[in-house]
């Protein structure tokens, strides 16, 4: 059992409380917010892995299509949602991260657009969060921005422009560079190192950053296009416009 569970009350943004004992403590300050899919349906299938004390895994909050928010591990706690993942030098995302969970059939169930009664549930959930935490719109990724070897999740259909107008995200650059800024793919995978992502495997780095930045059209190689939105980002957060 959680043991902070009575720490974990429900209010208007929680509509449950389902104490999962798949945490532990701590060893940074919340610095990120990681949304991911489930890929498992229906929605009770997910709810029992993400507190089954074999399964090992878990997050703070679980979210259904249908729009209800539970909440399993207390924020002050580490859930185990990122696995092996990096983000801009941080090697042990779960430790700097809440993990919110979408309940979705995924990529492998037949992947379809989120509904917007999650959508609208998730955003006064991340709007309170990264506000409580101080968050920079540059820190609320999706878990293949964090994990790009091994996770697709959210996906391409998540309504990533919709959440950047409400500020909680970064949004698409707009106003591009004419030319492509990299000469090569290797200056642009090392581009991705500086901006945050894990190059261990340069294409599924490449494959993350446009299922974030350009969802329509995912080829794991760099052109003109991706290199002027990859050149956008990194000037906007030189020049400390990122929050």
């Amino acid at each position: 059992m959680n043991a902070d569970w009575r720490d974990m009350e429900e209010s208007e943004l929680v509509h449950a409380v389902v104490p999962s004992p798949n945490f532990s403590d701590r060893l940074l300050p919340i610095t990120m917010l990681v949304i991911h899919y489930t890929e498992m349906k229906p929605i009770e299938t997910a709810l029992a892995r993400l507190i089954d004390p074999d399964a090992g895994v878990s997050a703070h909050y679980l979210i259904s299509e249908e729009g209800a928010v539970t909440q399993l591990v207390s924020e002050e706690k580490r859930a185990w949602h990122a696995g092996a993942s990096y983000w801009r030098g941080i090697k042990d995302v779960n430790s700097a991260s809440i993990g919110i969970e979408l309940d979705h059939p995924g990529h492998g169930g037949g992947y379809r657009e989120f509904t917007d009664v999650q959508f609208e549930a998730l955003v006064p959930l991340a709007a309170r969060i990264v506000r409580q935490y101080d968050i920079p719109r540059s820190n609320v990724v999706g878990h293949s921005d964090v994990a790009p070897l091994r996770k697709i999740d959210p996906g391409e259909l998540f309504p990533w422009d919709r959440l950047a107008e409400y500020g909680l995200c970064l949004p698409c650059p707009e106003k591009l560079v004419r030319t492509d800024p990299f000469d090569n793919e290797g200056a642009f995978v090392l581009a991705l190192e500086r901006y945050g992502y894990d190059i261990t495997e340069g294409r599924k780095a490449i494959e993350a950053f446009e299922r974030r930045w350009r969802p329509e059209r995912i080829e794991g190689r760099p052109d003109a296009q991706l290199g002027a939105i990859l050149w956008h980002l990194l000037l906007e957060r030189d020049r400390g416009a990122t929050r």
